[in-house]
């Protein structure tokens, strides 16, 4: 296909986004927090799944991310299953200062692969790292189970809004990006990935192993 004139201004997207991890590691909040900045330190479990829908500007182009928010309870897990259906991007959360949510991420990301059928921009968010007096999984087993998935990789904090943004735009950024490379074929769209994640993350600077970029609270 011949490179058109149809990339104008009328032309959007709209990525699904979901948010899995444990109940109470935040998931609620991050999203309130990022669509309406709001924290509520009051908050219930969420009850089935709801969602945000927020719109950012990429290349010119309207690009709408509606992002779910999935209940982490054990007994929802066979009613939320559906909605990774069609999911493009995903953010896997876990507790920093409660180590069993971070040991439940392999299960949450078998999942997610389990249920999505295209390439999905994940991201693993070490949530609360605002409670840093006590941290129970280190910004460094953090960092070091998403360079073993490929994942992406920050620290964030609902309540403090510590990267929030930055987490939530960079996963749309990346959707965007590899949307924007389905014309390639496979094998160089995965190289191409790769080389992205790093550059993009790491705005340029060397990534010679496959090193994601991460953010903690303490990073400047």
């Amino acid at each position: 296909m011949s490179s058109s004139d149809e990339e104008g201004s009328g032309e959007e997207y709209l990525f699904k986004i979901v948010i899995i991890g444990d109940s109470a590691v935040g998931k609620s909040n991050l999203l309130s927090r990022y669509a309406r900045n709001e924290f509520n330190a009051h908050s219930k479990a969420t009850i089935g799944v709801e969602f945000q829908t927020q719109s950012m500007e990429i290349d010119g182009k309207e690009v709408k991310a509606q992002i779910w928010d999935t209940a982490g309870q054990e007994r929802f897990r066979a009613v939320t299953s559906a909605y990774y259906r069609g999911a493009v991007g995903a953010l896997i959360v876990y507790d920093i200062t409660r180590k069993t949510t971070f040991e439940s991420v392999g299960r949450w990301l078998d999942e997610l692969k389990t249920h999505s059928d295209t390439t999905v921009a994940m991201m693993l968010v070490g949530n609360k790292c605002d409670l840093e007096n006590i941290r129970d999984v280190s910004v460094e087993d953090g960092k070091s189970l998403a360079e073993a998935e490929g994942l992406f990789f920050m620290e964030t904090s609902a309540l403090d809004s510590t990267n929030v943004i930055k987490a939530f735009e960079l996963v749309i950024q990346e959707i965007y990006n590899n949307v924007s490379r389905k014309v390639l074929n496979s094998d160089t769209y995965k190289a191409e990935l790769s080389v992205n994640r790093v550059s993009l993350v790491n705005n340029g600077a060397d990534g010679s192993k496959k090193s994601q970029g991460y953010f903690s609270c303490c990073s400047g």
